[in-house]
């Protein structure tokens, strides 16, 4: 139950207002939002790292700023920022990734020096990974840090998509 207090201030006739909770209801609230807290920081990590099919936009070597092209077969792009602690570790992830399957390339593009890169593409959280086909087309995207077996079974799609059609 709340009740209203009011108390007078010298020299004005403001009052001001103060609200007392029930001790269980305010434990009752306290526990909601640790709820909600939980649930949503447990659908981010869920959903983090995941391969997502993408049928999109074509990208070249010089729209990234490589100084090497893409990979004949597939192409990981990791956007990663100087700053970021999970992008080091998503690039221990996938850097043996692309020197085991033959014509899969790895290249990392800093957003930091690459800004309009990340508005062009969607790009909102680091890492951010796209996964490119052998034409250059984005195949998949990661947000967050992958998991290895998923990446490379996804290469491994990708890869065979490239031999079928050649």
């Amino acid at each position: 139950m709340s009740r209203c207090v009011t108390e007078p201030r010298r020299g004005r006739a403001a009052h001001s207002v103060a609200f007392a909770m029930n001790p269980l209801t305010a434990l009752v609230v306290i526990a909601a939002l640790v709820a909600v807290a939980t649930l949503i920081g447990v659908l981010g990590r869920v959903r983090s790292g995941r391969v997502r099919h993408a049928s999109g936009k074509r990208l070249t070597a010089e729209l990234l700023g490589l100084d090497a092209p893409l990979g004949a077969s597939a192409t990981i792009v990791q956007f990663s920022t100087v700053y970021c602690g999970p992008c080091r570790v998503a690039e221990r992830i996938l850097t043996p990734l692309a020197s085991e399957p033959r014509g899969v390339r790895y290249a990392d593009v800093d957003l930091g020096r690459r800004p309009q890169l990340a508005g062009r593409l969607g790009i909102v959280q680091t890492p951010t990974i796209l996964l490119l086909d052998a034409a250059g087309r984005i195949a998949s995207r990661i947000v967050g840090v992958p998991r290895a077996a998923d990446v490379a079974a996804r290469i491994e799609e990708l890869t065979e998509e490239d031999h079928v059609v050649a």
